[in-house]
């Protein structure tokens, strides 16, 4: 029998089919169980009342109790409105109503005793309430509950007596259906016990309806906690799935290739952080089951050199390697860099994108099936059906949220048994995000540069300092130094960003008249973008203007100056990709952001961060603090989506006890078959069919 919490909220006493096509089209609330997970945003505490005397212009919403001394319409027609005069032993104040006048004269008694609520706003000498909540002081005496729910609504809503009142009497009709039966206890008795949790019914009838504030916080934490446990559980169960379904090659030695590659041609010595990722992948590769690690590491961190030591494990075991990157420049200064390092090893490098045809495409998918290839490089062109590897271990796939779960899964179908897989991310992800969009995944973090890199000076300056920055470039042009200018660009208006970018390209031409300058922007023909691109890698052009077309891609270790136009308008993860740009060589490197003149406190706060700290993983827990994980991809797929209360960027605590927990229950019982899990099992089951959710990796 289906529960009712999936009855249609059409069915529900007081909705009926017009109501329920509001409530569908303003909320998404379609069923009973959308509509009590429809939370209250805040509480008004009906407790307290303030005397008319202590109301000033710093006063928020207040109850006040009191007498209706008297009433009149004043003008005509629209611009008619009923205005009475309330009183207490303190003062007076005016109600004023500019709609429903008739009905609440009606309604309303002089020489009657009210309980008035609202916000109170100063007219000349005197404060009054427009549209204020009204009931007898009788009606007041029988409330049950003092903490008032308060619910978000709409104009729409509100034409269909859909207010926040109106949704709160939905939600009490529905409580009162929706017993022990139907919120059915789904957490362990010894989970509840240890953390002295709410029972899952009394959750839901206290965050509606509140008895208290203590009350109300052990609903708000019950519920938060089954939330992110449920994601917990999830992910950690899809990890032990993969383990058992998919088995790994066994790398049983690190022999010739590895060795010499580490002894003779290694550039630099590695960093302990390295060093450390490095023993991680080894002890995977010899568990006999599938390695499936994310690689987190800030821009210049080394990851490509680990991810090639990587590839050298399988190499020494008998088996290829391939590394995929979102776009043709970067797959080219990857093979650039990896082919010249391991080329005195005799390492087999070769490089498929695109752009590779004819029968210089033909010859190199032969040598591949045959095994004369070590390492492929390439764009997503590796994951076609007639790319095939005579025996692939390892995949490696840079700036992974660039390609689509499909896409990277096609790469696992290039052998019969599922290589290693490696992916990484220059996007530093906070803790709590990363724990819940890659909870399946083993997380390495390589969280120190080389040395010998000095860290980027980054300074903001205003619209009225553009003369003295464009002082700055010249200096740094004249040490024989190379510049990035890069403007935004704002999906929802393409052509004023274009613009935008065209008149800072023809100013920075009127500038500079001498030098040699690059464009690049969204608009270009792919193979125009890479020809700009390439001028501007071989030196050939010392500024280039461009979108953030370049945010990802571009490594010229002679470019020492970033500038960053309407700064303010990108989010602070970006801003650190950008400034990565530079940076890459043994000069110091600087990154100006430039902004107008009037700049929101969210604004300052983010350019303040970024002249503060390179550190890329205290930018990004700022960014998610300010953001919300919203705006990160994989949010959808991570059940982050269909967080309605738990917040990642506030519940921090809450979430790691959820890992903690999960952590424990799954060691204990990998099947959530035990007598005692039994709900938690059904109601996962229930949730995964109802989202259809898919994994990360």
């Amino acid at each position: 029998m289906q529960s009712k919490l999936h009855n249609n909220i059409e069915f529900l006493k007081g909705v009926g089919s017009k109501r329920a096509e509001i409530l569908q089209k303003e909320l998404n609330i379609f069923t009973w169980n959308d509509l009590i997970h429809h939370f209250p945003f805040r509480y008004v505490d009906k407790s307290k009342f303030y005397r008319i005397e202590e109301i000033n212009e710093d006063t928020q919403f207040i109850q006040i109790k009191g007498v209706l001394k008297s009433m009149q319409l004043i003008g005509a027609n629209r611009k008619r409105r009923l205005q009475g005069t309330f009183e207490d032993d303190s003062g007076s104040i005016d109600l004023v109503w500019f709609a429903k006048t008739d009905w609440i004269q009606k309604a309303l008694k002089t020489g009657v005793e009210y309980v008035v609520y609202g916000k109170p706003k100063k007219f000349g000498r005197s404060f009054s309430i427009t549209h204020p909540e009204i009931k007898t002081a009788g009606e007041i005496v029988k409330q049950n509950h003092s903490l008032e729910p308060v619910y978000n609504t709409t104009e729409k809503m509100k034409k269909f007596n859909l207010d926040s009142k109106g949704i709160s009497r939905l939600q009490m009709n529905a409580l009162e259906q929706l017993n022990h039966t139907e919120l059915t206890e789904i957490l362990p008795l010894d989970v509840l016990d240890a953390y002295k949790l709410l029972s899952r019914n009394k959750a839901y009838h206290e965050i509606h309806f509140p008895n208290t504030e203590e009350s109300l916080s052990k609903a708000i934490f019950r519920i938060k906690f089954e939330e992110l446990l449920l994601i917990q559980l999830r992910l950690l169960r899809s990890k032990i799935n993969r383990n058992i379904q998919n088995k790994g090659f066994v790398f049983e030695k690190i022999d010739n290739k590895f060795q010499e590659f580490y002894e003779k041609y290694l550039p630099f010595e590695l960093t302990g952080a390295q060093k450390r990722v490095l023993k991680e992948i080894r002890k995977d590769t010899l568990s006999g089951k599938q390695m499936n690690r994310l690689l987190q590491g800030d821009v210049g961190s080394g990851k490509t050199i680990v991810s090639l030591m990587t590839m050298l494990m399988a190499i020494d075991n008998g088996f290829q390697a391939c590394i995929m990157a979102p776009t043709e420049i970067l797959a080219q200064q990857h093979m650039d860099g990896i082919a010249d390092l391991v080329k005195a090893a005799g390492i087999r490098c070769a490089l498929l994108t695109g752009s590779v045809k004819g029968k210089t495409r033909k010859q190199l998918l032969l040598a591949l099936a045959e095994g004369e290839i070590d390492i492929l490089i390439g764009t997503h062109a590796l994951i076609e059906d007639s790319v095939v590897f005579k025996n692939l271990g390892m995949v490696v796939v840079d700036e992974q949220h660039r390609f689509g779960v499909a896409q990277r899964a096609k790469l696992w179908k290039k052998n019969t048994q599922p290589p290693h897989n490696l992916v990484m991310t220059a996007t530093p992800i906070p803790r709590t995000l990363a724990m819940t969009l890659y909870g399946d995944l083993d997380v390495s973090i390589i969280d120190e540069l080389p040395p010998g890199r000095k860290p980027i000076q980054t300074i903001h300056r205003r619209e009225n300092s553009r003369l003295a920055v464009f002082g700055f470039i010249d200096k740094e042009i004249k040490k024989g130094r190379q510049v990035y200018i890069v403007y935004p660009l704002i999906e929802e208006s393409e052509t004023l960003d274009y613009n935008h970018l065209m008149d800072g390209y023809e100013s920075v031409k009127r500038q500079f008249p001498e030098l040699a300058i690059s464009i690049v922007h969204g608009k270009m023909k792919p193979a125009d973008k890479e020809y700009e691109m390439k001028r501007f890698v071989e030196g050939k052009t010392q500024i280039m203007v461009a979108t953030t077309v370049i945010e990802v891609g571009v490594n010229v270790p002679n470019a020492s100056m970033m500038v960053i136009e309407s700064a303010e308008r990108f989010g602070l993860s970006q801003l650190h990709q950008l400034r990565g740009r530079v940076g890459r060589g043994a000069e110091q490197s600087y990154c100006v952001l430039m902004t107008g003149l009037k700049l929101s406190n969210e604004s300052k706060a983010r350019m303040n961060i970024m002249v503060e700290t390179n550190d890329g993983f205290r930018i990004a827990e700022e960014d998610l603090r300010l953001r919300g994980p919203g705006d990160i991809e994989g949010t959808q797929q991570s059940g982050i989506a269909d967080l309605r209360l738990a917040s990642l960027s506030k519940d921090n605590k809450i979430l790691m006890l959820a890992r903690e927990v999960a952590t424990r229950i799954l060691n204990d019982d990998p099947f959530l078959d035990k007598h005692e899990n039994v709900f938690l099992k059904e109601y996962m089951i229930a949730q995964h069919q109802q989202k259809g959710w898919g994994r990360i990796a």
